[in-house]
């Protein structure tokens, strides 16, 4: 990795390409610090102790909880960019689309912001509500104002982060999303040093509790490169005086094929029985509805588990299909040796589909809730969820692999000079 950084600096194109992508962070973190008008700091202070905004707390870099305008963070792009991905394979207009190579694919990023600005302006209205009692005058109007702040906040961030996509290196709202999570790190040790020294904890707590959390990104790490890979052998055949095909090959199945979107995906469901419930501080059912689903319980770790595994299964199912891949495969003479071609050879991709989604499943359920387990017998209140490690660690490796091919293209001479 560092021998890749030096020979990457060393190229001026590379090396304008890694100043712009730092300055456009740096504008990030400058603008996660611009507070939404008309907020009290110390209402908001006191308002928000509920843990149901958690994950967006954690993609913004902590700018939910001192309310700026990026608030929000890039998370309605990431959900329009999810729901896009699903509509692709249900609707046929959008499928068409995905088809069309280069135009298709700037149609739908097209309609991806637009979407993005609707879901955006939804959740900052929804958000606002919720956050009213934190206004220093409570009315209608104001609450509006802090939704379009917060939208244009989100709207700023998705045009960083495209800046960044095209000038610079890496994905741009992966790079966003993985510099505020960074930016919550200083905040957990800080949360560890002063638990250390008002006695909450001891050394030997807080050593086991940093060898945990290395052997859980160690762990993250094997998971998220490993794979199943099914050999594919190619018939030979002769066109004129030359032969084509003969060669083998194999089909790559990730273990954790989905990332984090089933992560994503449970713990939005999660937060909406917390979130209505807040809408009604006072009522006894509402306060029992919110300890239930408050991050931590055992009732939410049991339900935030089961609903992981399922959206593993139904995004895979969605993102991977076996019967167009058997058919792919036929119509260019290639077979699994064992395997007739055709419905044999979907049917046995499903199954090996089918158990390694199990075991991506359940490996996403228990990195969710490792993190929530060790806080309660450590008694550190520190979050490092399952997440935001995945996210952290999918984005080095992609960004250092970008990185690489850079390198490698500049360097490359040819075979003639």
């Amino acid at each position: 990795m560092l021998t890749t950084l030096k020979n990457a600096w060393n190229i001026a194109e590379v090396r304008k390409k890694i100043i712009f992508t730092l300055l456009m962070l740096v504008v990030f973190r400058l603008a996660a610090h611009i507070p939404v008008p008309g907020i009290s700091k110390d209402a908001l202070e006191q308002m928000f102790t509920a843990d149901i905004w958690t994950l967006v707390d954690t993609f913004s870099g902590g700018a939910l909880k001192t309310f700026t305008v990026c608030a929000m963070g890039i998370m309605p792009y990431i959900n329009a960019s999810i729901i896009m991905n699903l509509l692709t394979i249900a609707i046929p207009y959008f499928e068409n689309l995905a088809r069309e190579g280069m135009e298709g694919r700037k149609k739908m990023a097209t309609i991806t912001r637009y979407a993005a600005v609707g879901l955006a302006f939804i959740q900052a209205i929804g958000m606002a509500l919720y956050m009213r009692r934190a206004l220093e005058v409570p009315s209608l109007f104001n609450c509006l104002v802090v939704a379009v702040t917060m939208t244009a906040g989100t709207c700023f961030l998705m045009w960083l982060g495209e800046l960044i996509t095209e000038h610079g290196i890496g994905n741009g709202t992966s790079l966003i999303i993985f510099i505020g999570i960074l930016a919550s790190l200083p905040g957990g040790l800080n949360t560890i040093v002063t638990s250390l020294r008002g006695g909450q904890t001891n050394i030997i707590t807080v050593i086991l509790f940093i060898i945990l959390a290395v052997l859980i990104i160690a762990g993250v790490v094997f998971i998220q490169e490993a794979q199943r890979r099914i050999p594919v052998q190619y018939a030979k055949r002769v066109v004129g005086r030359r032969v084509y095909g003969g060669q083998g090959n194999f089909i790559p199945i990730k273990v954790n094929q989905t990332g984090v979107i089933p992560i994503i995906f449970a713990m939005c469901i999660l937060m909406l029985p917390a979130y209505i419930a807040g809408l009604f501080p006072t009522n006894s059912v509402a306060v029992f509805i919110q300890g239930m689903f408050s991050q931590g319980s055992w009732f939410y770790m049991f339900m935030y588990v089961l609903l992981i595994i399922f959206f593993t299964y139904f995004y895979t199912a969605v993102t991977f299909n076996c019967r167009e891949v058997a058919e792919n495969m036929q119509k260019n003479g290639g077979f699994i040796p064992g395997l007739r071609p055709g419905e044999p050879t979907s049917e046995y991709l499903d199954r090996v589909l089918t158990r390694i989604t199990l075991a991506g499943g359940i490996f996403l359920g228990a990195i969710a809730v490792l993190p929530f387990i060790a806080s309660k017998f450590s008694g550190l209140d520190i979050y490092f969820g399952g997440t935001s490690l995945l996210i952290v660690v999918g984005v080095a490796l992609d960004t250092m692999k970008q990185l690489d091919a850079q390198v490698m293209e500049r360097q490359y001479s040819g075979f003639m000079k």
